[in-house]
């Protein structure tokens, strides 16, 4: 028995010295932690495992790094191709630090799969349309944001080398982990003429003085060294180029907007992703998940491109209000009014070059941390410098945010101050809020914020144009002449075409089509007054209608067609599918 014994302990401890096994991503997904990139790419290749007739998993190019950028589309190609029917397309984690949306995207993933065949209604939406999902499009920035130290705002550039003193080197001054935490925190210095000191009412918190009153701490930065010897510190970091300022659609240069990078689409992994798009002709809403502030953004991304039609404006107001709703404590607001003003970014490049309609979605609400009883809560909609402040955590003081840290998640958000002795600064403290802070929700909370921005998606998706075609009357006029009534209707908010891509004449309008092998259209055009007969006929090729299907609307024409048999009216369009009926002369 005392053999055993030592024979179990000596197995025991050998199994305790091997590395441990990475967890196996299984279908469905969990959402109790944020998924790394690996394990993004993981859940994808199990989804495409798990569901493979409903999807396709692809490559659509690589990283500066090498990484690959992958994208997955949701289609039943029983009730058609996936070009053939209306698209909602959906991305996230464009900057490194903001991990959220690819956590959305690849909850609503999960989600819509899942329910394939067991929600009716989710059913019926994967069968009339198809899902485009990338969701991670800065790759290197997502792994390098797990794997690297990081504030919670940083490493949300591009890995385009930029010599951001222009010494002559790129990217040699990046903060370090000076304590080895994984987290880069911030430096403090006792110094009496300092600026800042203890708060009494929380001892890890700093003030600033009041006039009169003595200092006891001076802010030094980011945890960092200065690594090139210039007697600067951390200021040659990664990058920078922003993945949301390098689009080909209104970029302007770095000294307009900054991190814009050299030239549009600089970024070979962005310049991949925009080139897969455009291939993707049936896109008629996209969102983009961003995380910070608890927003629902529309454009104008800058005043200067002018507003939106009102007609583009009133679907916007439409969803934008409905996804207020569904994540209670979000904003809808304009890009450029109501936040600042950006250049070359994602949203106007979807809009104003693809024609589709856009949401950027902030998701992180500072909110969400306050440490509040109901009576201590502001009112809802209170106006004013408040309101705003909340966009950005602001208007959740530090103290209530330690309290939440405390409480709710034992303490682990915030970094407590520990002493340090810097090569430069001698004497120092190391603490403050944590990497998986500020930015990023509790685990706990996760499940949460994705569910509910996964459904302000889905709502967005059933309103893509559900267009059905009819021939309403075939009425004979005598001598082999017939009258011929079309209906298009689409009871969904969005209609076949932007208002906006009309405008500019993005791409051709929907085609309708007559036709028949004994008969010949003579006169075609909209139908204006069904009761006294009046269409306004188009003068050249009647049997071709260039049209647009409006949302919560119908169009009607009216044809004179000469002839006998059977005719065949066919509809086409990039965002409304394609439709056919043949009717009989008689």
């Amino acid at each position: 028995m005392k053999k055993l014994a030592v024979s179990v302990l000596l197995i025991t401890l050998f199994a305790s010295a091997l590395p441990a096994q990475k967890a196996e991503i299984t279908v469905p997904l969990r959402f109790d932690q944020y998924y790394t990139l690996d394990q993004v790419y993981e859940a994808l290749r199990a989804l495409n495992k798990a569901y493979p007739r409903l999807t396709t998993l692809e490559t659509i190019g690589l990283s500066e790094e090498g990484r690959p950028l992958m994208a997955m589309t949701v289609n039943n190609p029983k009730t058609g191709a996936a070009l053939d029917k209306p698209a909602l397309y959906i991305d996230g984690n464009m900057h490194g630090n903001e991990i959220q949306g690819g956590d959305v995207s690849l909850y609503l993933l999960d989600y819509v799969l899942g329910q394939y065949g067991q929600n009716p209604e989710v059913t019926a939406l994967l069968d009339r349309i198809c899902l485009y999902v990338v969701p991670v499009a800065n790759v290197d920035g997502r792994y390098h944001f797990f794997a690297d130290a990081n504030t919670p705002s940083s490493n949300r550039t591009l890995r385009i080398p930029i010599d951001d003193d222009k010494d002559g080197l790129v990217d040699e001054d990046a903060a370090d982990d000076l304590d080895g935490d994984g987290n880069i925190c911030t430096m403090r210095k006792k110094d009496s003429f300092g600026p800042y000191r203890t708060d009494s009412e929380e001892p890890r918190l700093m003030i600033r003085v009041k006039p009169g009153e003595k200092g006891e701490w001076t802010l030094l930065g980011e945890e960092g060294l200065d690594n090139d010897g210039d007697g600067q510190v951390n200021e040659d970091g990664e990058g920078y180029v922003d993945p949301n300022r390098n689009w080909g659609f209104d970029w302007a240069p770095p000294y307009v907007q900054g991190g814009s990078g050299e030239y549009p689409f600089q970024a070979v992994g962005l310049k991949a992703l925009a080139e897969w798009t455009m291939t993707k002709t049936n896109i008629v809403f996209a969102w983009s998940y961003h995380n910070s502030g608890g927003m629902l953004l529309r454009g104008p991304s800058r005043k200067g491109l002018g507003e939106y039609p009102q007609q583009d404006i009133a679907v916007y107001d439409f969803l934008g209000r409905q996804g207020e709703r569904i994540i209670p404590g979000y904003r809808y607001l304009i890009s450029w009014k109501d936040l600042y003003t950006t250049y070359g970014d994602s949203g106007e490049w979807m809009t104003q070059t693809m024609g589709a309609y856009f949401f950027c979605a902030e998701v992180f609400q500072g909110e969400s941390e306050a440490f509040k009883g109901a009576s201590e809560r502001r009112e809802p909609g209170t106006p004013g410098e408040e309101a705003m402040r909340d966009m950005f955590s602001e208007g959740v003081s530090e103290r209530e945010r330690l309290k939440f840290s405390d409480n709710l998640a034992q303490g682990e958000l915030y970094r407590p101050w520990q002493a340090f002795k810097h090569p430069t600064y001698g004497d120092i403290e190391i603490g403050g809020w944590v990497k998986m802070s500020s930015r990023l929700g509790a685990p706990f909370m996760i499940k949460d914020l994705v569910h509910r921005n996964a459904m302000a998606a889905l709502f967005s998706a059933k309103h893509l144009p559900e267009v059905s075609l009819e021939v309403t009357e075939v009425k004979p006029l005598g001598g082999n002449l017939f009258r011929v009534r079309t209906r298009l209707a689409n009871p969904k908010a969005i209609p076949t075409m932007s208002y906006l891509a009309q405008k500019a004449n993005l791409y051709p309008k929907d085609m309708l089509r007559m036709a028949g092998p004994g008969a010949k259209v003579v006169a075609g055009g909209p139908l204006v007054d069904p009761y006294r007969d009046r269409a306004a006929y188009k003068d050249h090729k009647p049997e071709l209608q260039f049209l647009v299907v409006p949302g919560f609307g119908k169009v009607e024409h009216q044809f004179l067609v000469e002839g006998k048999g059977e005719i065949t009216v066919r509809y086409e369009s990039r965002h409304g599918g394609k439709l056919s009926r043949t009717v009989k002369l008689e």
